[in-house]
């Protein structure tokens, strides 16, 4: 290992976040996190949804630190800790002729990591922050760090993190096996199809909470193991064979079906959660709301127009078969759920505005003006729900993780490997 001078390699990463439209819920294994079933997620656009995440080693470190939006976060958490122990039993020999550094394989074992992660939306709020950062910090340090694996073994050590994370490791359309073995070998995340496949499909997130949810995923699956009877019939009878129609309607294009197994899944997922002792609330009014505007502009037309999918929280994640439905959809959730008087627009549809464009929508007049859907009946005033949604996000299916060699997107200083 070069000793001469000091010196920091750095890496920086982007990782996509993703929704499951086929639910992982319930583990097998807590400490390997090993599933009670397979899993199906939708990669979202990271331009919307990411995580960056700089890693540097330097041998001036004298221990791994980390910190996570600008504040430092311990590391001695068993996932933190499993994820690094994988990494480097898997390092290779480094070396950067131009910084004449090199460091040995056996080198790793005695050096310490420093890490800075960013997410551009809401931590812990059910919009999987956990899944992006453990595959942005995995996939970070296997580059750092010269490691060989294939992103299929990668996805093996991200889901030692978080379970979800191992299916961020790819873009488009994702399954993770649940695998047999007892050593998790075989759980790995495959890519069905990516995100070129189906490139009409547009996604809408109603943000209903940005706050940390009151029953944590972990804690929520570990109780509904012990005590729903119907995780038990979902995990063995229902979940293998909605996995086999979910990739047929993927790799056809066939949204009717993708949206019809999307929301029964969905719904499945949080009648189990009201199975569990004691019960998990994670959708509240608003979310029941938007089900309903959604189901009743399904039924209004002759094919699905729109599917909805809710994670461990309160926040819809709808899938509109292509723009046209995303800009109808927009309309009727516009319509619903208008911002706060005093709300800014621009503030309120984040992402890909343009969806706002093709909704007719260019500032708040326009919000005022949305007539009710024709799909509500004469006899039943149209309900609005002013300030109930905090902003919308609009997404499209994305790519998998990358490496960004531009310096001014590091969130470490390339001298001191602190953060900037």
């Amino acid at each position: 290992m070069a000793e001469s001078k000091k010196w920091v390699l750095m890496v920086t990463a982007q990782t996509p976040t993703n929704i499951a439209v086929i639910k992982y819920w319930g583990k097998r294994d807590e400490s390997l996190i090993l599933p009670i079933n397979d899993s199906i997620s939708v990669t979202l656009d990271p331009e919307h949804l990411c995580t960056t995440t700089t890693v540097a080693v330097s041998p001036d470190f004298d221990q791994d630190r980390m910190w996570l939006n600008g504040k430092e976060i311990s590391l001695a958490g068993g996932r933190y800790q499993r994820c690094l122990r994988e990494l480097r039993s898997r390092a290779s020999d480094v070396e950067d002729e131009k910084k004449g550094i090199k460091v040995t394989k056996k080198d790793w074992e005695n050096l310490h990591v420093h890490i800075a992660s960013y997410n551009n939306f809401p931590t812990a709020a059910g919009l999987a922050s956990s899944a992006a950062g453990f595959a942005c910090l995995v996939f970070s340090l296997a580059k750092l760090m010269n490691v060989q694996d294939d992103q299929g073994k990668l996805s093996a050590i991200a889901r030692q993190g978080s379970g979800s994370a191992c299916r961020s490791l790819y873009g488009g359309f994702v399954r993770w096996i649940m695998g047999q073995h007892a050593d998790g070998s075989d759980s790995v995340a495959v890519q069905i199809a990516d995100e070129k496949h189906w490139n009409d499909l547009v996604i809408i997130i109603a943000v209903v909470s940005s706050r940390q949810k009151e029953t944590s995923s972990t804690t929520g699956m570990r109780d509904s193991v012990e005590t729903s009877m119907l995780i038990q019939h979902r995990a063995k009878e229902v979940v293998p064979k909605r996995i086999v129609q979910m990739e047929e309607a993927i790799k056809n294009r066939d949204f009717s079906s993708f949206a019809h197994l999307s929301c029964a899944d969905s719904n499945q997922f949080h009648a189990v959660c009201l199975d569990t002792c004691p019960p998990i609330f994670y959708m509240n009014d608003t979310s029941h709301r938007i089900i309903g505007c959604v189901e009743k502009w399904n039924r209004s037309e002759e094919a699905p127009q729109v599917a909805y999918t809710f994670d461990a929280g309160p926040n819809a994640v709808l899938i509109a078969r292509n723009r046209n439905a995303a800009a109808l959809m927009l309309q009727r959730l516009l319509f619903h759920f208008p911002p706060k008087s005093d709300a800014d627009l621009s503030s309120y549809v984040v992402g890909d505005k343009s969806i706002l464009q093709d909704a007719g929508i260019k500032d708040i007049k326009d919000v005022e003006a949305l007539p009710p859907p024709p799909e509500i009946k004469d006899n039943i005033p149209a309900q609005k729900y002013k300030g109930e949604v905090s902003y919308f996000i609009c997404t499209r299916p994305g790519r998998g993780p990358v490496i960004l060699t531009d310096e001014s997107q590091a969130l470490l200083s390339s001298e001191t490997g602190f953060p900037k």
